[in-house]
């Protein structure tokens, strides 16, 4: 992923909530990841959400952080705050309880990138909506919603995992050949 954004010399901004900063952590563990990696922003509580992000505050207040287009808009929100080609943001419930309404292993990942990209599809069997807003400056964004199993952990873990998929695919415009099975939405799981 990072040797395709430096080959096409673009960059990279992270927005994380349940997360937590595994996903700029799992980035920048990799050497060279500077040449690309602009930053993140962990926004765990709502408020930073809103306040640096730029998450509508309606939209927070009538359904919650756990929702596919507070993911969109913190993906193409953070693409915007920290100057990035592509952004990228994971919302959702780890647990152990329920949150907004949401169960447990409710989670939903968003790539943001230019409108220039639009054009490149991913052939994937992931569920996702494209969406574009006033307020993303013309970015286009894929949202996969996914139902993950498991401990808080393995949620979290597997979040990481499936939105570093999901911008590959959107960099390359094609699934990963070894992407891990996991019972989620994508092949079947609930």
């Amino acid at each position: 992923m990072l040797r395709l954004l430096a080959a096409r010399g673009e960059t990279l901004a992270v927005a994380e909530s349940l997360t937590g900063g595994l996903v700029a952590a799992e980035i920048t563990s990799t050497p060279g990841a500077s040449k690309v990696f602009r930053g993140s922003v962990t926004a765990y509580a709502t408020d930073l959400k809103r306040d640096v992000l730029g998450v509508d505050g309606t939209l927070l207040d009538q359904r919650g952080a756990v929702d596919p287009e507070v993911a969109r808009q913190m993906a193409a929100g953070v693409r915007t705050a920290l100057g990035a080609d592509w952004g990228i943001a994971t919302t959702g419930v780890a647990g152990p309880d329920a949150q907004d309404g949401q169960p447990v292993g409710t989670v939903y990942v968003a790539v943001a990138g230019s409108a220039r990209d639009a054009g490149r599809e991913a052939a994937s069997g992931t569920k996702t909506e494209n969406m574009r807003g006033y307020a993303d400056g013309g970015a286009q964004v894929k949202v996969a919603a996914l139902r993950l199993n498991g401990g808080r952990a393995e949620i979290r873990r597997e979040s990481v995992r499936s939105v570093l998929t999901l911008l590959i695919e959107q960099l390359s415009g094609e699934p990963p050949e070894n992407g891990r099975a996991q019972d989620t939405e994508q092949n079947g799981g609930n």
